[in-house]
């Protein structure tokens, strides 16, 4: 019996909260400025960046988040039309206006043409150059 009570009362002491949001609170008005970026070929880390940015969508809501993914190094081949499964993740995500973005450095070096990219894939002349002007302009670097 004692043990039983011992193990309600560790139960019950952790208690699960809400997080508070940093004002100001997102909305449509005032977003979280999200970026994610994919340096990596291994399907396990490119998933691994896409799902991290598929929660934070579904916690604060398309609506209040602007998201940009960029792509560069190995991780170019996130991009690559080719890729089914992952081009069909990449897709439904840019149903909900999730950025992506592509190292023409990368491009360039690969001897990736544009048109092997998922269509909607904006390019950009250096992925790297990319991720420091979004965070110098705000945005919050994600590293899942």
């Amino acid at each position: 019996m004692i043990k039983f009570i011992l193990v309600l009362l560790l139960s019950t002491s952790f208690v699960i909260g809400d997080t508070e949001f940093a004002e100001p609170a997102p909305s449509i008005v005032e977003p979280r400025k999200i970026v994610l970026s994919i340096k990596s070929a291994d399907d396990e880390e490119i998933n691994h960046v896409l799902s991290s940015a598929n929660n934070v969508l579904k916690f604060y809501g398309p609506e209040n988040v602007n998201m940009r993914i960029v792509a560069y190094y190995h991780g170019i081949r996130a991009l690559l039309k080719k890729e089914k499964a992952i081009a069909s993740r990449i897709d439904a995500m840019m149903q909900v206006n999730v950025e992506f973005v592509a190292c023409a450095n990368t491009m360039r070096t690969k001897g990736i043409k544009d048109d092997e990219l998922i269509e909607g894939t904006e390019i950009v002349t250096a992925g790297i150059v990319e991720m420091i002007e979004r965070v110098k302009d705000g945005w919050v670097n994600i590293v899942p």
